[in-house]
């Protein structure tokens, strides 16, 4: 059914004509069944396209991991709230992060979103796309979601969620779960790099 079609149909169903005997007097007026019959037969289902799934691809540790890891530790133990972030392509940082949440009484100031911020600012969000990212904590849900629109394609975290809610409260969506739900990029993930290390800031 076209839509010039379609658009009659339901306009006949919303509108009936009473007649009366008497032409002069009579005055459209709204037929409950026949509005029903019309909706019910104007109806056309819509098929949603959902994306392709993706997946995140969990790997282990690279010979290069602590070290990069050890500078985004050193960052978290200057930042508000012990978390630092480093971003890394071609084997060079082109991005540094730490916490700054107190500092800029800005709550989505973590780690992962300033080192971000940072790059973007520059004025060149392709260097982004193929990054790895490493960061002391793994991401909450919006670090994470700035991942994969940015379109990093490797994350390498110290402390897991799990550990970090032991002593700070965390959305408990692990950052492999965003990465599955995530239908336009794939995700390289690695855990627990000198995790015991990240975690060893908050006992200060």
């Amino acid at each position: 059914m076209g839509p010039a079609a379609l658009v009659s149909r339901t306009r006949r169903a919303l509108i009936a004509v009473s007649a009366e005997k008497d032409p002069a007097k009579s005055s459209p007026s709204i037929n409950r069944r026949a509005l029903v019959r019309g909706l019910a037969g104007a109806a056309m289902p819509v098929a949603v396209a959902l994306p392709a799934a993706a997946k995140a691809l969990l790997a282990p540790a690279r010979p290069e991991d602590e070290g990069f890891m050890r500078e985004a530790i050193d960052l978290a133990a200057r930042a508000d709230f012990p978390f630092g972030a480093v971003i890394v392509r071609d084997g060079k940082v082109i991005g540094r992060g730490l916490n700054l949440g107190a500092s800029l009484k800005d709550p989505t100031a973590h780690g992962e979103m300033i080192a971000i911020r940072r790059v973007l600012a520059e004025g060149n969000p392709g260097v982004l796309k193929g990054a790895t990212l490493y960061t002391s904590g793994e991401p909450c849900a919006m670090c994470m979601g700035a991942i994969a629109w940015c379109g990093i394609t490797r994350l390498v975290f110290a402390a897991s969620l799990a550990q970090l809610a032991t002593v700070i409260d965390q959305i408990m969506i692990p950052s492999a779960e965003v990465a599955d739900k995530t239908g336009f990029a794939t995700i390289e993930i690695t855990g627990g790099v000198l995790a015991s290390e990240a975690m060893k800031l908050f006992k200060r």
